[in-house]
This record gives C-alpha cells, sequence and structure tokens, in this order.
C-alpha cells in the first residue's frame, strides 16, 4: 500500500456510540504525531512499533479526559526495552488540539529480531492520571500479559475499572509516493456502557480471570446476559475489520463505523485533533534542579561550566548557568 499526503481524518480522534448495543467507542488515526514521536530518537525497529502501540492506545484512552487533565501510559520490564511512557495532555479550552508525547529507554545490545512484544520480559502496564493541581493523581497497574499492549490494556479496564475493553490496532512503517516511508497507525476502541447498577459478577469470580496468568478479560465481566450478547456481537462485527481499513486512505472512520455497525445505532461526535507536543521547558528544568544543593550543581557542571539537561520527550537541549540553579542559587 502506498499512501502519498496528509489526509483529513489522519491525528484525530473521533467518538462514537452505538445506541442499540450501549457500547460506546473511538476511532484513531495518527501520522503527523507518531512519526513526530519517533523522529525524536534513532529507536530500532521493534521499538518504534511498541512505541507506536503505546501511542494508539493513549490517543484512544485519552480522548476521555477533560479539559487540562493529563493520561499517562507507562510499562516498566527487566526485559531489552525497560520502559515506554506516554503522555496526553488534554486541551486547555474547547476546540484546541490536546498533545501527544512518547519516549522509550532501552539495551540496544539486547533488542534483538524476535516480534516486538518479546523484547519485554516481566513488567507492568500502567495507566497514570492526573487530575491538575491540588488533587491527588490515580494509578492502576496490570501485569504485562496477553501478548499484546493492547491485551495489557484491556486487561487494565476489566481489572481495575471493571468496564470490558476492546482494541482493534493496526500500525507499521508505511511506504508513501515520493518513495520515502513513514509510520502511521490506526485503531477502534469498544467500550460497554458503565451503568448504574454493577454489571453481572465476572463468570470466574474469585478464581481469577480467563486470562493469561488468571488476568481478567473483558468478557468474563458481562457472562450470558443481554449485555454479553451485545457485547459479542459487536466485537463479532469489529473482527472482520481489515487492517488496510485502519490505516489506509480509502474508508473514512465515519464510513467504517457504518459499514460496521449500522444496525447498532451508530452515533459520531465531535472529532477531537492531536499534535506531537512537549511541555518541556527552561523554567521546568530549573524547577527539577531545585531539589539539588550547591555541592550536586557542582557534580552536574560540565567543563565548559554549564549545567545542561535534555528532554527524553522532544530532544530539547538546556544549557544553564550553574550559579543560577539549585536551592542554593544566587540570587
Amino acid at each position: 500500500m502506498t499512501i502519498g499526503s496528509k489526509l483529513a481524518w489522519d491525528d484525530t480522534v473521533l467518538p462514537f456510540q452505538l445506541d442499540h448495543a450501549d457500547i460506546r467507542g473511538r476511532v484513531a488515526r495518527l501520522d503527523g504525531v507518531l512519526n513526530g514521536v519517533l523522529s525524536q530518537h534513532d529507536y530500532p525497529e521493534p521499538v518504534e512499533a511498541l512505541i507506536a502501540e503505546m501511542t494508539l492506545l493513549t490517543a484512544l484512552i485519552g480522548q476521555t479526559m477533560k479539559l487540562r487533565w493529563k493520561l499517562s501510559l507507562q510499562v516498566q520490564t527487566r526485559g531489552a526495552l525497560r520502559m515506554i511512557a506516554t503522555d496526553y495532555f488534554a486541551p486547555t479550552k474547547e476546540g484546541e488540539p490536546a498533545r501527544l508525547r512518547a519516549y522509550a529507554s532501552f539495551d540496544r545490545e539486547q533488542i534483538t529480531d524476535a516480534p516486538a512484544y518479546d523484547q519485554l520480559e516481566d513488567g507492568y502496564f500502567a495507566v497514570l492520571i492526573d487530575q491538575g493541581k491540588g488533587t491527588t493523581p490515580y494509578q492502576g497497574i496490570t501485569p504485562l500479559a496477553g501478548g499484546a499492549l493492547a491485551r495489557c490494556a484491556e486487561s487494565y479496564f476489566a481489572q481495575s475499572e471493571q468496564i470490558p475493553t476492546r482494541f482493534m490496532l493496526n500500525f507499521g512503517n508505511v511506504p508513501q509516493a515520493d518513495g520515502s516511508s513513514h509510520w502511521r497507525a490506526g485503531g477502534v476502541m469498544l467500550q460497554h456502557m458503565p451503568k448504574a447498577s454493577p454489571f453481572a459478577k465476572p463468570t470466574v469470580d474469585g478464581e481469577g480471570g480467563t486470562g493469561e496468568n488468571g488476568v481478567l478479560r473483558p468478557e468474563d465481566l458481562l457472562g450470558d446476559t443481554d449485555d454479553g450478547e451485545n457485547w459479542r456481537r459487536v466485537n463479532f462485527h469489529l473482527d472482520t475489520v481489515d487492517e488496510l481499513e485502519l490505516i489506509g486512505p480509502d474508508l473514512p472512520p465515519t464510513d467504517l463505523l457504518v459499514r460496521l455497525y449500522h444496525e447498532e445505532g451508530p452515533r459520531v461526535f465531535d472529532a477531537q485533533p492531536v499534535r506531537f507536543g512537549c511541555t518541556c521547558s527552561e523554567d521546568r528544568v530549573r524547577q527539577s534542579l531545585s531539589i539539588y544543593s550547591a555541592r550536586d550543581i557542582e557534580k552536574m557542571t560540565t567543563e565548559d561550566g554549564k549545567v545542561t539537561a535534555d528532554c527524553q520527550f522532544c530532544g530539547a537541549h538546556y544549557e544553564l548557568d550553574p550559579e543560577t540553579v539549585g536551592f542554593e542559587a544566587k540570587k
């Protein structure tokens, strides 16, 4: 497949609702955002693939964040890829784009030709939500299990939120008409809408879930109920999606929803634009250095007489006068 130019629905997240099935969801397409994220570092291809998957998950989950909230996803492992961190900054006011950033820490010598997920070993998948100043950040953690980061995210929602959730993702380094290539990603997220009354008890209540190592899966939450039947029917149709329908140029997200769910009463809402963006600044660097003493700052000072810092997300480089940083900085 060759894609020539940026499409109108690239770098957007489109929320929708299936009224006849009591299910909500989002469709995301990432293009410039993903290339902004991946161009900051020289990542091996398996690392790029995992960052692409995490960035797409972050966009799909983050669309529900309220104004000025921040969503972070993290993976920590003992494998060759030690950490992946992504941030979604919700708009500061209506009509503005959300901002996404991501980076990974890895041991290049240990990266192999094995599938991307195999670069991860024992570890966990974490979701963090920061609602702003004066609030306590929320954190939920689930083990790495299921063979894909999308499966880990589904297990997080099943275990921590008791909300059946499903992701269908596709991402890759796609050839362009001019002979170059760059990364694109597309995906669909489904969620059973929470109700005032609890869901039916998990079918394996008290014995763990049906996932790897007993992790709860979305289907464990609904059982043989009307909600369960709706969930299975909607996911049956999602399974018919062709990978090119998620990242290709020929099928807008709205048309994809009509093809899949025309009998489910689909309703779409305003799309949320997303952009690559970082919040680093010299003021933030100074703030982070304010916990260090003059002796600590002296150890950080280079031969050129500067304290330097690099942003791991966007690659910005900062050089500061050592006498102006630290909690004993001269005024």
